[in-house]
């Protein structure tokens, strides 16, 4: 699990490497994020995993008013820019790599976020929402009602 503070933030990233991906670890992660940021305002976008939805979670984010979620649509991994990220440190520190343990994989995410966060920069969209928006729903070519 990871978060970013984009935009108008440093490009910092928060991470935690949690053996099970359940509503326990994700409140602890939420409460390691409201401690790494207490004066921000935090936007996570998160897919629609059940995780996010418990009670739990909904009366943790009650309570944190700065903290305000947004789920991508169903197939829209790609409109969260975490994806990105994922996507560097599986080229950069995780594939083709040798790991001897869980344990050994975990330092490997740990050091790899510790050096990023040495040279960080926040990722910023490039194009507009319309731009993306036209992109991901394309118009037909022709309007036949057959």
């Amino acid at each position: 699990m990871l978060v970013f503070v984009c935009e108008d933030g440093p490009g910092e990233v928060t991470g935690a490497c949690k053996p099970k991906h359940r509503r326990q670890e994700f409140l602890a992660f939420l409460r390691q994020v409201g401690r790494a940021y207490p004066d921000q305002e935090l936007h996570l976008v998160m897919d629609n995993y059940a995780t996010y939805k418990t009670q739990e979670v909904k009366e943790w984010l009650k309570s944190h008013p700065k903290v305000s979620v947004h789920f991508t649509p169903t197939s829209g991994s790609w409109l969260n820019l975490v994806e990105v990220w994922f996507g560097i440190i599986d080229r950069q520190a995780i594939e083709r790599g040798t790991f001897t343990s869980v344990k050994d994989l975990n330092a490997k995410i740990r050091a790899f976020i510790s050096g990023w966060n040495q040279r960080k920069h926040p990722f910023v969209w490039t194009k507009t929402a319309e731009q993306v928006l036209a992109k991901a729903n394309p118009l037909g070519t022709s309007k036949t009602d057959h």
